[in-house]
């Protein structure tokens, strides 16, 4: 792989001839075709690909909140590119010789400067809802009692979302957070955080852990 600048063609992405161009970390690249041939990759690559999907699969279904909130875009790798990288290093536990599953207390769907929730809790209520609540810490630092509270809710066994932006303000303390009834008898995961009103901050979110539906 060769990189280049300002050449007489200027940069330029796809291929042409047996040599593809593409933009990599703001600098335009080139490198020539693969060979094609009988290639079987290594267990590290392997284990490398599973990874990645195990990250990906689990962070795509909420990538419209996790790329508005999870901080700020560093050079040419976007809000989502920092929470894969993250959660691949951070979030992901063995489960088997071959595979991984998400080590859920670790994940971030949000993160920055904004003062966070203190004493969260999250409890199960009548008719598929949750009850989440926390203290009012608005005036404590930079919290805001306009402060919008961002709520993710996750189901394993039906590998399905349920989100809520927002779902009410810092100083109401107390919110019903409604899942769909076919939920009933599942347990689900919960992540929260707080973001200011024009959006432009947000607080590392908070894991309120496991509870089972009602």
């Amino acid at each position: 792989m060769g990189t280049f600048s300002k050449g007489i063609l200027g940069g330029f992405s796809g291929k042409v001839g047996n040599v593809v161009g593409a933009r990599w970390r703001g600098k335009d690249i080139m490198r020539s075709l693969p060979q094609r041939g009988n290639y079987t990759p290594t267990q590290a690559q392997l284990d490398q690909r599973e990874r990645f999907k195990t990250v990906i699969q689990f962070l795509t279904p909420i990538k419209g909140i996790v790329s508005a909130y999870y901080g700020k875009q560093q050079g040419d790798k976007s809000t989502f590119n920092l929470a894969t990288g993250y959660h691949l290093k951070e979030a992901l536990v063995p489960d088997g010789l071959d595979s991984y599953n998400i080590d859920y207390p670790k994940v971030l769907i949000a993160k920055g400067d904004l003062n966070g929730l203190t004493n969260g809790s999250a409890t199960p209520a009548a008719n598929q809802q949750l009850t989440l609540s926390w203290d009012d810490n608005s005036g404590q630092g930079n919290a805001s009692a306009t402060d919008a509270l961002i709520v993710v809710v996750y189901c394993e066994a039906l590998q399905a979302f349920e989100t809520a932006n927002p779902a009410g303000t810092r100083d109401e303390t107390t919110i019903q957070m409604p899942l769909p009834g076919y939920w009933a008898g599942q347990e689900v995961h919960i992540w929260v955080s707080f973001v200011t009103a024009d959006k432009k901050l947000a607080a590392t979110s908070t894991y309120l852990g496991a509870v089972t539906v009602t």
